[in-house]
């Protein structure tokens, strides 16, 4: 019988032989992961969850000094427990890392860290189990698996033509922290998501001689919060919407709240909000950005089309030569290796099927924090949680 990890703390990697138990495993000590484990321990069910950094929010841990919470501190608590009233209604980074690390003792979670599964199989033996194979030649053995490595996972930088020839600091976003390295530098930052539009906001706010955004498409602008109501609300309040209603809403709001920057370079989209964030772009929350576009302190441009030398030559023609290029281009799931050859992921390479659902042929393999909803990716992780909970729970039974 293959060997289980029995953590004596939760920071602790020991393995012991637990052969009278077969746990749920669940990949990944961030938020998802950890209310997965929560929620099952709350129903009875034995949860271990597996940590490959030495730390729970190992993800949240490296973000940017500036970032906080798009989602309010109601909505953005985990179950079992709620985020405390002096992190404010816009909770930052270091309180969500703070809030893991009370989650996890708050529920006597078990965690085993430094352990990275590199595989999922089934069970040889045809019992339904589930196989993991880990790193230091483990072989794990649970009766179910919940995969909870992140949307964020392995930073994604395009293939840019000459790339390797720029002679300037070319970083992406995953390792941007704060503005003070860039003060009286031109820098470009490529990609005008809700990491890229902060980023260089973060940037004009902190002394940075120039900064330009790269901007392929036009992204819809939203208020992070109009006289006092979240965006994230209303995004809870359209999900079940007509996606017509809300993109003839969507209009009117924004028109309401948001400027017209078309003179600055940033015009507004020609597509509703709510069709493209069923394609899988999430409007901006501003945070800076509009004003920094209004005033020049920020100059939006077209994208990237190339690199030559101390050169960045964008899709318009036009030749840039700044001092460093910032990559807000996203993030691979890279879920391929792990369990690719199990026939659950679909064409770009993301679970197709998530929360208390398992793929079809494969009872027991479950998903969460693989989704962007424009709902919130905390309120839906916990909601996940409780939903895989009460599915293993009843699969147990």
């Amino acid at each position: 019988m293959p060997n289980s990890p029995s953590p004596t703390g939760n920071d602790t990697a020991a393995l012991t032989d637990r052969t009278d138990d077969r746990p749920v495993y669940v990949i990944g000590g961030g938020p998802g992961g950890l209310a997965v484990a929560a929620s099952l321990r709350s129903r009875g069910v034995r949860a271990v969850v597996l940590e490959k950094s030495d730390r729970v929010g190992a993800s949240w841990r490296g973000h940017y000094d500036r970032l906080h919470l798009h989602t309010t501190r109601r909505w953005s608590a985990l179950p079992g427990l709620r985020m405390p009233r002096r992190f404010g209604r816009w909770v930052g980074r270091d309180d969500v890392v703070r809030y893991l690390e009370k989650y996890t003792e708050h529920h006597e979670l078990e965690v085993v860290t430094g352990v990275e599964v590199t595989r999922i199989d089934r069970a040889p033996d045809g019992s339904g189990d589930w196989q993991l194979t880990a790193t230091g030649g483990r072989v794990l053995r649970g009766r179910a698996v919940v995969v909870a490595t992140g949307f964020n996972h392995t930073p994604r930088i395009p293939d840019w033509p000459g790339r390797d020839t720029f002679t300037g600091e070319l970083l992406h976003a995953a390792r941007y922290r704060a503005p003070a390295p860039y003060a009286d530098r031109d820098v470009l930052v490529v990609g005008i998501g809700n990491t890229g539009a902060e980023i260089a906001a973060d940037l004009a706010e902190g002394g940075a001689s120039r900064v330009r955004i790269a901007v392929r498409t036009v992204p819809h602008i939203v208020r992070r919060s109009t006289a006092g109501w979240p965006a994230q609300a209303t995004g809870i309040l359209v999900r079940r919407l007509p996606v017509r209603l809300v993109d003839r809403a969507g209009a009117v709001m924004c028109r309401i709240a948001v400027p017209d920057l078309a003179a600055q370079g940033l015009p507004r989209p020609d597509t509703g909000l709510y069709s493209r964030v069923r394609q899988g772009a999430i409007p901006v929350q501003d945070v800076g950005l509009i004003d920094a576009v209004r005033t020049g302190a920020v100059t939006p441009v077209a994208t990237v089309a190339s690199f030559d030398r101390d050169t960045v030559v964008l899709a318009d023609g036009t030749r840039l030569t700044p001092d460093a290029v910032i990559a807000a281009t996203g993030y691979d799931r890279a879920l391929e290796p792990l369990l690719g050859h199990l026939d659950v992921l679909d064409g770009r390479g993301r679970p197709v099927a998530h929360g208390g659902r398992s793929p079809k042929g494969a009872p027991g393999l479950y998903f969460t924090g693989f989704t962007n909803p424009i709902s919130g990716m905390l309120r839906e992780m916990a909601l996940d949680a409780e939903r895989i909970a009460k599915s293993v729970a009843r699969a147990s039974r």
